[in-house]
């Protein structure tokens, strides 16, 4: 087995579309407790208060609900090159952006096999709080500020797709390691959970099942513990969020979920454990779709079984086919 590449370092940010900025804006930063770091246009940029860079979250003013785009850094400018390379080599460049988002330099932007946009970058800004938030702790970014679910930091991105397997197959060429998958009779692939970093996924694709392309099943925010999860549950449910799963916790992954819906109609999840993974030639451990007692496990080890708009609701929203 060939030498696996390696040229991003980690998930650096998602910009999130909403039809309804003011309203989602009070969400991600007086009830999931974000921070914000700056404003420009239409878009309000965020992050957890243990995130290091200048933004893990661009919150964008849009007609519609979606993601507008997601940002990976690599491990240095070498690597950005090489991986700009090959994805021009493989038809799915975009180009060097002109001018680099805000806490961000040099960017190449490039098209993911279903349609979302994708940016890699290496040069960031690293956050430096004001003196009224320097932390006690040193290897903390600020002090925590222990506002609405205090999520400490972004966590992954779940992505719809036409057909998860281009997509999944393209992130390994770029180094991710394919964790666990989800599949009918081992020949059609329903879901994929994959990972750059030691994490059990920091990247999902989910099989679209309206067959659009480009949209998100959700967006995930990491805490500390399982009962941090279950205080965003009573916290987010007393203001009214809706919660659609949870909390409860996956087979795959192993992690503790909470599902709800942000204003703007994205589904967010707080999200807490889960499995490490430091071996490179682990997995993937498949699960069978066609089973229904290991579907159900696969899905929740505990918290009963999911709605049927976890697999079929998405941003932006699309209605099912009629068959």
């Amino acid at each position: 087995m060939g030498k696996r590449r390696h040229w991003i370092e980690r998930l650096a940010h998602v910009e999130l579309l909403t039809p309804k900025p003011e309203e989602s804006l009070v969400f991600f930063r007086d009830l999931l407790g974000l921070e914000v770091t700056a404003q420009k246009g239409d878009s309000v940029y965020l992050r957890g208060w243990g995130d290091w860079f200048h933004h893990t979250v661009k919150l964008t003013a849009a007609k519609e609900a979606g993601v507008g785009h997601i940002g990976w850094r690599t491990e240095s400018p070498e690597d950005l090159e090489e991986a700009a390379r090959f994805l021009e080599g493989k038809g799915l460049g975009v180009g060097w952006a002109e001018e680099g988002d805000l806490g961000q330099g040099q960017t190449y932007r490039f098209r993911l096999p279903d349609g979302h946009q994708g940016e890699l970058f290496f040069e960031v800004e690293r956050y430096s709080p004001p003196s009224e938030k320097k932390p006690l702790l040193k290897n903390r970014p600020q002090k925590r500020p222990y506002r609405g679910a205090d999520v400490r930091r972004i966590d992954h991105v779940n992505l719809y797709a036409s057909d998860p397997t281009p997509s999944r197959e393209l992130f390994q060429e770029l180094g991710f390691k394919w964790h666990e998958g989800l599949w009918v009779k081992n020949q059609v692939e329903m879901a994929a959970w994959m990972a750059v970093s030691n994490l059990s996924h920091d990247l999902a694709f989910m099989r679209d099942p309206t067959g659009a392309k480009g949209r998100l099943n959700h967006l995930a925010f990491w805490v500390d513990t399982e009962a941090e999860v279950i205080r965003a549950a009573e916290l987010l449910r007393e203001a009214g969020v809706f919660i659609e799963y949870g909390p409860g916790r996956h087979g795959i992954s192993e992690a503790f979920f909470l599902y709800v819906y942000e204003p703007g109609g994205n589904r967010i999840e707080v999200y807490s454990g889960g499995y490490l993974n430091f071996d490179s030639d682990w997995g993937p451990i498949l699960w069978d779709f066609d089973d229904l007692a290991e579907r159900a496990l696969a899905t929740a080890v505990v918290g009963g079984p999911p709605p049927e708009s976890m697999f079929a609701y998405g941003t932006p929203p699309v209605m099912l086919p009629q068959s």
